[in-house]
């Protein structure tokens, strides 16, 4: 289906992987599994120890079968992961849906503990990298949770947690939806083996949208001498042809507009791996080490649809790393934790126009000329070390303090591998005062970073559990902020974006009930944007204030009730005229920042065979730009959801989303003096099987 697609022979490679790793005549392997008790050192019970996060567990996971990550994500308050087309999204975590060529570095994204991308080198679509779908669990934590989870970790953090090996009969799920959507999914495991793989084919509900993607996730446990080792390799392919906003006010709503693709020469080609290896052992004094080396790559083609002259980017990264953990109990109780990390990447970016820009204004066809625009390369080094610290106050153990610390350092060596300046690729000037495009000549930059957690906690969850937080989170410049320059600008000097939090919250569980409720302000300081001239500068300040909730009631044996939700205002804290004409005025709402967000649903077993799960979604009218002059007016949704376990080896299920067929927008803005969307999918229907033989 796809012109660039290798999506069906890298399924194929896929699927007889699996084959080799099933257990031969069918049989599962009887042998007793390994016990390999290898945790993430950022584990989220850390986090929530004083501080707000969910975990979405592996039965919700394969409950949802989320085709995109905002289905998943519906599930955790005060996050959403708005979807573009095929497998693009945006990513916020109390936080407006950020945009922009570093806005990314917000948050970090975490598989198995260990950041997916390089400090410095993130993408706003990098979720589709990761394998959330078959995951044994998602971990999300909510506010600046740098000192945790490193760099990036600004708004917040998410860990996709992998599962482990162990005896697993293999297990083939197929799924079959509209505009020929097909999906297959193959699990598998041994003793020492475990493996997870998925293939997705569909033509888009757009005009001239397919999109192909695969995963592969393999995992291997054994113990070396005093050594616990577990290695994972992950990897991902996608192949899509993309599908921009539709422009008008209310488009969304009208049924002519809201499959049109008018931009059908549009693709995104994109790849990765990842592997890691994790040794662990126990020391002496009831301290346990771990060592985890690791390597990633990544490689991105795409067209900018987006932009006038339609430039193809392409860029990617090698990188590798070691990180280290060691946990220590001490003396009267405390539990104490330490850790460092190296790294190294070496990064590239490449813009190519092919054609002159025969449309707009004489100023905007001279200033964006055909051939080369950017052509750079990027090393960089990144050192970090933390601690963290676990206090009880009292013997009964009832009050804690809790405190980490990290710090940071990050250098970049830039290489411009193109000519420096605003001009043309054969050094000719542009008219109207230089080219748009400007390549800075060669430079270092490096940037270190300090941030800090210290709670306090009282109670047990039975009892009632209090907890506050002060915490604080960074990030530095990414790459394409720093050397990816427009206009007259031939050097930006950025600062590290800062986020500090103050955080109250309560749990408690009951037999029946469990409810967890957080109010939270945060400050952002250095924030990073585009100014008037299409600078970029780094002197911007923005203010987060919110309540969360989230909580699971049980008021029968067969029916469970489950709500997320969150009320949150994001204002801006300073005035300035932006780039695209906007004007940013103190008190502002940030624009595509829903003040409301819920998730309601209703899980109902009427017999041990059949499970039926209703979800309701409100998502709140937000504004669409900064001089908030104009609001989407949000919308409700409902998806239904039933599995009904035919016999021991086959399950059969269905998926309705968007049960009452709404018409809706995913995301809207006002940009460049138009109302954009991307439109919402109408009600579709998607049915399946999993067998296990």
């Amino acid at each position: 289906m796809l012109d660039r697609g290798a999506s069906h022979p890298w399924l194929a490679v896929v699927l007889l992987g699996s084959a080799a790793l099933a257990p031969a005549h069918g049989r599962s392997d009887d042998t007793p599994p390994l016990v390999v008790t290898i945790e993430a050192p950022r584990d989220i019970a850390q986090w929530t120890a004083a501080g707000s996060g969910s975990r979405i567990d592996a039965a919700d996971i394969a409950r949802t079968r989320p085709a995109h990550a905002s289905e998943l994500f519906a599930r955790v308050p005060d996050v959403w992961v708005s979807r573009g087309d095929g497998q693009e999204s945006l990513i916020a975590i109390r936080s407006p849906v950020l945009t922009g060529p570093g806005a990314c570095g917000a948050f970090q994204i975490l598989e198995d503990g260990i950041p997916i991308r390089p400090a410095g080198f993130c993408n706003v679509n990098e979720l589709f990298e990761v394998d959330f779908a078959q995951a044994a669990a998602v971990e999300v934590a909510r506010g600046p949770a740098s000192s945790q989870y490193g760099a990036n970790a600004l708004h917040g953090a998410i860990n996709i947690v992998s599962h482990r090996p162990g005896p697993q009969p293999w297990t083939v799920g197929l799924e079959a939806g509209p505009d020929d959507t097909a999906t297959g999914r193959v699990s598998a495991g041994s003793r020492h083996w475990r493996l997870d793989a998925q293939g997705m084919d569909s033509n888009g509900f757009r005009d001239a949208a397919p999109v192909g993607e695969q995963k592969l996730g393999l995992a291997h446990a054994t113990d070396l001498g005093r050594w616990q080792v577990t290695s994972r390799l992950a990897a991902s392919n996608l192949n899509q042809e993309t599908a921009g906003f539709i422009v008008g006010k209310n488009a969304y709503r009208k049924a002519g507009l809201r499959r049109d693709n008018v931009n059908p020469e549009a693709y995104r080609d994109a790849s990765s791996a990842r592997a890691a290896s994790a040794w662990r052992t126990v020391l002496g004094n009831d301290a346990a080490l771990s060592i985890t080396p690791y390597a990633r790559w990544s490689y991105m083609d795409f067209l900018q649809h987006f932009l006038l002259g339609q430039p193809t980017e392409t860029n990617g990264q090698r990188s590798a790393g070691v990180l280290l953990d060691l946990r220590k109990p001490l003396p009267g109780g405390i539990d104490w934790q330490g850790g460092a990390v190296v790294e190294y990447a070496r990064g590239f970016l490449q813009e190519f126009q092919a054609r002159p820009l025969t449309t707009g204004t004489p100023a905007q066809q001279a200033t964006r000329p055909a051939g080369v625009h950017y052509d750079f390369e990027v090393g960089s080094r990144m050192a970090g070390l933390w601690q963290a610290l676990d206090v009880p106050l009292d013997a009964a153990g009832r009050w804690h303090v809790l405190a980490s610390l990290r710090g940071e350092y990050l250098d970049y060596d830039y290489d411009n591998r193109a000519l420096d300046g605003n001009t043309r690729d054969d050094g000719t000037p542009c008219g109207f005062g230089g080219c748009l495009y400007n390549r800075p000549a060669d430079r270092k930059d490096d940037f270190t970073n300090l941030a800090g957690r210290l709670g306090l906690r009282h109670g047990e969850l039975a009892d009632g559990q209090w907890h506050a937080a002060l915490s604080s989170g960074f990030r530095p410049p990414q790459v394409t902020e720093l050397y990816r320059l427009q206009r007259g600008q031939t050097t930006a000097d950025l600062d590290s974006e800062r986020l500090d939090g103050v955080e109250l919250g309560y749990r408690r569980a009951w037999s029946d009930l469990r409810v967890d409720l957080t109010a939270f302000g945060m400050e952002k300081r250095h924030f990073i944007f585009a100014d008037a001239q299409g600078f970029n500068v780094s002197d911007g300040k923005t203010r987060h204030y919110g309540l969360e909730a989230e909580a699971t009631w049980r008021p029968a044996t067969r029916h469970e009730l489950n709500l997320a939700a969150s009320l949150a205002r994001h204002r801006y804290a300073f005035d300035r005229v932006a780039s695209g004409g906007e004007t940013i005025e103190r008190g502002n709402e940030i624009d595509t920042a829903p003040p409301f967000m819920a998730n309601l649903r209703w899980l109902y077993q009427p017999r041990r065979d059949l499970t039926v799960e209703l979800e309701g979604i409100r998502m709140g009218r937000y504004y669409l730009d900064a001089a908030n002059s104009a609001r989407y007016p949000g919308h409700t949704l409902a998806n239904l959801r039933v599995d009904w376990t035919a016999n021991p080896h086959a399950t059969l299920f269905a998926r309705l989303t968007n049960l009452t067929n709404r018409n809706y927008a995913e995301r809207a803005d006002l940009a460049f003096g138009n109302y954009r969307y991307f439109p919402g999918r109408p009600r579709e229907l998607f049915v399946g099987i999993e067998w296990t033989p």
